[in-house]
């Protein structure tokens, strides 16, 4: 008795920490792309402020340029994340499906009495 419930609350627990697992994904993602926002308002700025969008141009703002680097790093990590997020979703997915299941067997162990009979429902 005293390992089924060991073995649900190991089921739960793993469930639980793919569910935080995939909450920090989704919060990695976001910050990322708020970050990439903040860069392009930038860039922006630096492109107004120097006259010059074409960044093949030889007096294109530096700054500009390392910022466009960074942001681009910034979606590269975030379609990597993307990707990870995937796969951390679909061991979410396989460990919901162990918990339910030991959830049910648990349930229908809790219904079997102690001689091997299902107890009569009143």
């Amino acid at each position: 008795m005293k390992s089924r419930d060991n073995n649900l609350r190991l089921k739960q627990f793993q469930a639980n920490e793919k569910r935080r697992q995939l909450m920090q994904l989704d919060m990695m993602v976001a910050e990322f792309a708020r970050m990439a926002g903040e860069l392009d308002a930038q860039i922006a700025a630096e492109e107004k402020k120097a006259g010059i969008n074409d960044i093949n141009h030889f007096a294109y703002p530096t700054f500009a340029k390392a910022a466009r680097q960074r942001r681009d790093n910034l979606k590269d990590s975030q379609n990597d994340l993307a990707q990870q997020r995937q796969a951390a979703q679909a061991a979410l997915t396989e460990a919901e499906e162990e918990l339910s299941k030991a959830e049910m067997l648990d349930a229908r162990n809790k219904d079997v009495d102690g001689d091997g009979r299902r107890a009569l429902a009143s």
